[in-house]
């Protein structure tokens, strides 16, 4: 682990942190640990077995296992396992999301990363798109990546491909959404217009929805991670509803397929239960500005410096780091 990354977490150590929403990753694990807590051993039972399955830890230095939520991170990381898309290596990212959670102010803070973005990775020494980095390192490369270009933290990671991510869409039989505009794009097998929208509010299924979630031609990827954030909460909506309970058993062989985490159960079940009591959670969504750009005829989305140090400061202040954290 690089020793910027062992500082973070020893800084954040002396503020007695506790050891967590993002586009589409965070859902099915709200929706596993949800269907856990208020309907009957069996499903709680599965809940703790997928979980347990899906629990691969990573490096994350001095870490200790602790239950409750205080001021807290998690990066939720979006890939393409499937052949057509491992270029005969490890996949790259293609979605970022990084989850900030403040207890005090009872608020979360959800920072879409785009893929593009031109970055540092560390331990390669190069700059090159922040995709790459899960490429080049896995899970850990990822970490250290988004910790050193936002100067914060990561203490959890929940990894899912976009298998996971249909099958929970059809495991509840669809998912409402109003697509914004009329469009084509390939399926999942990259076949190419495979799949056809039309604009408006209508049911999407798995597939349909990946199309919606991943499509980059028709706006740009500040867009795409709105888009990601809306489909979210059409998630969350229809797993809420009463008729979805008899569909959660089916939600749930679809998640434990297709996640890893270093979140124990226990620790799931302590998000949860701070995620729904008390008074209504705050939570925001954030983009990082940029403009698009070309470096030796590669596009890259090259981020405002000057918006990135704001950036920087609005999450420290969410996971309560000081300005003496930061400069000792």
């Amino acid at each position: 682990m690089s020793e910027d990354r062992r500082q973070l977490r020893n800084k954040k150590g002396k503020r007695k942190r506790k050891k967590i929403l993002v586009a589409w990753i965070l859902t099915p694990i709200l929706i596993l640990a949800l269907s856990a807590a208020a309907y009957g051993a069996f499903l709680y039972n599965k809940a703790e077995s997928v979980m347990n399955k899906s629990f691969k830890p990573v490096d994350h230095g001095q870490n200790q296992v602790k239950q409750n939520v205080e001021n807290t991170s998690v990066l939720f990381i979006g890939v393409d396992d499937s052949q057509e898309r491992k270029f005969g290596g490890s996949a790259r990212s293609d979605a970022l999301m990084l989850a900030t959670f403040n207890k005090k102010d009872n608020s979360v803070k959800l920072l879409s990363i785009p893929r593009d973005s031109y970055v540092h990775i560390p331990e390669k020494n190069i700059y090159t798109k922040i995709t790459h980095a899960h490429a080049y390192g896995g899970v850990k490369l990822t970490l250290e990546t988004v910790e050193e270009l936002l100067d914060v933290p990561v203490d959890y990671y929940v990894k899912m491909n976009f298998n996971a991510f249909m099958d929970v869409i059809d495991a509840l039989g669809g998912i409402k959404v109003d697509v914004p505009y009329t469009f084509s794009e390939q399926d999942s097998h990259d076949r190419k217009r495979a799949i056809t929208l039309q604009k408006g509010m209508q049911t999407l299924n798995g597939e349909q929805a990946l199309a919606l979630a991943r499509t980059r031609h028709y706006d740009n990827d500040i867009l795409r991670g709105e888009r990601q954030q809306e489909i979210v909460k059409a998630i969350l909506s229809k797993g809420a509803s009463i008729n979805s309970i008899g569909k959660y058993s089916n939600v749930m062989e679809a998640v434990g397929k297709n996640m890893t985490t270093d979140l124990s159960f226990d620790q799931t079940k302590s998000f949860i239960s701070y995620l729904t009591a008390g008074t209504k959670l705050k939570t925001e969504s954030m983009t990082l500005k940029g403009s698009d750009s070309r470096i030796d005829g590669i596009y890259y989305y090259q981020l405002d410096q000057t918006a990135l140090e704001k950036t920087k400061s609005i999450l420290k202040k969410q996971l309560g780091i000081t300005s003496n954290d930061s400069n000792n």
